[in-house]
C-alpha cells in the first residue's frame, strides 16, 4: 500500500514539474516566435519601401496603388538618372551647366537587390495572404502631395500566437494591431516599427 502511496506521490510530483517547466517555456516561445515573424515582416516591408521608391522615380513621385501596377512597373519601368556637367554651387564657375538624363531598367535594380517581384506581396507566415497597399493624392499644408501606406494587422502573421490571450505574456501585445509603413493623411514613409 505505501508503495502505491509513494508511487502516486511521484507521479504528482512529475506532472508539477511538467506545469512548472511548461509555464517557463510558453513565454520564452511565445516571444521567440513574435520576434522571429516581426522581424521577418518588417524586413519585407522595408523591401516594399524600396519598390515603391523605385515606382516614385519612374513615375515622377507618384506611389502604386496595387500590386499589379507595382510589379508591372518594376518589370518593364525605366529608372531616370540625371549627370548634372559643371558645378552649379561654384559661384566662380564660368562655363555652361548641362544636364544629362539617361534611363535604366527598373528590373536591373530589382535583380541586383535579389528581390523576386512575384512574392514581394505576400506576407511571410501569412499562408499567402497579401499586404494591403494604398496610395493617393491629398492636400496638406496647402500642397498637392502623393500618399502611400503598405501594411497588414498581426493576425495575418502571428499563426497561433494570434490571440489575445498571450498578453499575459507581453502587455504590449496586440494582434489587431496593424504593422505598416507611411501614412495615408500625410506625406510619411516610416514604419510604425521605427518608434
Amino acid at each position: 500500500m505505501r508503495f502505491i502511496i509513494n508511487l502516486i506521490l511521484l507521479a504528482l510530483v512529475a506532472f508539477l514539474i511538467y506545469l512548472l517547466v511548461q509555464s517557463i517555456r510558453e513565454p520564452i516561445a511565445f516571444k521567440a516566435e513574435k520576434d522571429k515573424r516581426e522581424m521577418a515582416v518588417v524586413d519585407k516591408l522595408m523591401k516594399i519601401r524600396e519598390a515603391q521608391e523605385i515606382y516614385r522615380s519612374i513615375h515622377g513621385g507618384a506611389f502604386a496603388g496595387s500590386w499589379s501596377d507595382l510589379k508591372t512597373s518594376l518589370r518593364t519601368g525605366q529608372i531616370p538618372y540625371v549627370s548634372v556637367i559643371g558645378d552649379p554651387d561654384d559661384p566662380n564657375f564660368t562655363g555652361s551647366i548641362t544636364y544629362d538624363t539617361t534611363y535604366v531598367p527598373a528590373i536591373d535594380s530589382v535583380k541586383s537587390l535579389g528581390w523576386s517581384i512575384d512574392s514581394l506581396q505576400y506576407i511571410p507566415y501569412g499562408g499567402g495572404k497579401s499586404f494591403e497597399i494604398k496610395a493617393d493624392t491629398l492636400s496638406y499644408q496647402k500642397t498637392m502631395v502623393n500618399v502611400v501606406e503598405v501594411g497588414t494587422t498581426r493576425k495575418n502573421f502571428m499563426g497561433k500566437y494570434a490571440s489575445e490571450a498571450y498578453r499575459r505574456y507581453d502587455v504590449s501585445y496586440q494582434p489587431g494591431s496593424f504593422i505598416k509603413f507611411g501614412d495615408m493623411s500625410k506625406p510619411n514613409l516610416s514604419g510604425n516599427w521605427e518608434r
